[in-house]
């Protein structure tokens, strides 16, 4: 049986966490849309204000994945959520458990910070959505989402 171990990133694993989001954006086929560099994932989880939370997940002692999520906020709910940007597994390690060690890990932070429910994007194609809803997450299919960034989110910043 394979050990997996989950724990909080700490300042000192920005190199590792950054190596994993462009092997995602690799797997994804967007290694063009990251824009981050080191120092902006340093300072966006472990600066002043931080904007996310990280996890790392290792099998026998190996780096295999991340969690990267933040609170969001529902009012129909009237209560926080956790939204997880990213939960990636490196694919020597898939089929192990560490995908539900993950989700399950975030789902026991949801619980125990009495948060209202966990959301997160999946692109269509990806395998993952039947994992996903093995668990059961189901899509929102009547929801279509938005983005504003780039030119237009100045422009309209700037009207």
């Amino acid at each position: 049986m394979k050990r997996i171990a989950i724990r909080p990133a700490s300042r000192e694993d920005v190199p590792l966490v950054f190596q994993l989001i462009k092997e995602l954006a690799e797997f994804e086929r967007i290694p063009h849309e990251v824009f981050a560099t080191e120092d902006v994932i340093r300072e966006s989880l472990f600066g002043e204000r931080p904007a996310a939370e990280a996890a790392l997940v290792s099998c026998d002692g190996k780096p295999a994945g991340f969690a990267i999520y933040f609170n969001n906020f529902s009012t129909f709910v009237g209560r926080a959520g956790l939204y997880i940007e990213d939960l990636y597994v490196r694919p020597e390690f898939r089929g192990e458990g560490i995908g539900k060690a993950l989700l399950k890990h975030c789902a026991t932070i949801a619980r125990d910070r009495n948060l209202g429910r966990i959301e997160w994007a999946v692109l269509d194609w990806n395998p993952a959505r039947s994992f996903y809803e093995h668990f059961g997450a189901r899509a929102m299919e009547d929801w279509v989402l938005y983005r504003l960034s780039g030119e237009a989110l100045k422009s309209l910043a700037d009207s």
